[in-house]
């Protein structure tokens, strides 16, 4: 079974890529939500578990992360891309 992390700060339109952004700026969100990104994963096709204590470790605030379970079929990056095209549509 794949396990993928989706933090909020690969999304995150505010970071830069050193700062933890995975996507392209065209592609981030401002201040995505673990919700959000969550909601995102499962129209995508997948099941997600949101963890909301958890703390992506080049930040000080816990902001949690989100698991996607059992994506073998799609990459990391297409996964990233996918969700991150939701989000900004869930937010039109």
């Amino acid at each position: 079974m794949v396990e993928n992390v989706i933090w909020p700060a690969a999304l995150d339109a505010e970071l830069t890529r050193s700062e933890g952004r995975r996507v392209s700026e065209d592609l981030a969100v401002e201040g995505p939500t673990v919700d959000e990104i969550a909601q995102a994963v499962q129209q995508v096709g997948y099941d997600a578990v949101i963890e909301r204590e958890k703390t992506y470790p080049r930040e000080y605030e816990p902001r949690g992360r989100v698991l996607v379970k059992d994506a073998e079929d799609a990459t990391k990056s297409d996964l990233l891309g996918a969700v991150a095209a939701y989000v900004a549509a869930l937010r039109e």
